[in-house]
């Protein structure tokens, strides 16, 4: 979901004016008989970031959305799978536990 900075295209630090500006300009660009809701996204992004007092409110409540696909994509390419061969591949499979070690391979004959 894009900011409204992103939909105004001003910068975070824009002045009152230069966002007064972007919204006229962006209005006269998509006027709300042509695309309600393109207009109505516009104004809103307004609302939220027109004066002094209100971008600090959304900087303050705004809490940013996660891409939770992107980030299970990242991990996932982070986390690449180590390559096994046949040999370790069938000692793993004979795997045995005991009560003390974990063994690979065949299990240890011990003498009492």
């Amino acid at each position: 979901m894009k900011s409204p900075y992103e939909i105004l295209e001003v910068a975070e630090l824009a002045s009152d004016s230069e966002i007064k500006q972007a919204y006229l300009q962006k209005v006269k660009l998509n006027p709300p008989d042509r695309d309600h809701e393109k207009f109505q996204q516009i104004h809103s992004a307004y609302e939220t970031i027109k004066n002094a007092t209100s971008r600090e409110n959304y900087a303050l409540f705004n809490c940013p959305e996660a891409d939770f696909d992107a980030l299970l994509d990242q991990a996932f390419i982070a986390a690449r799978p180590s390559i096994i061969n046949a040999d370790i591949f069938d000692k793993l499979l004979q795997a045995s536990i005991d009560a003390k070690t974990f063994q690979i391979g065949k299990p240890k004959e011990t003498t009492a």
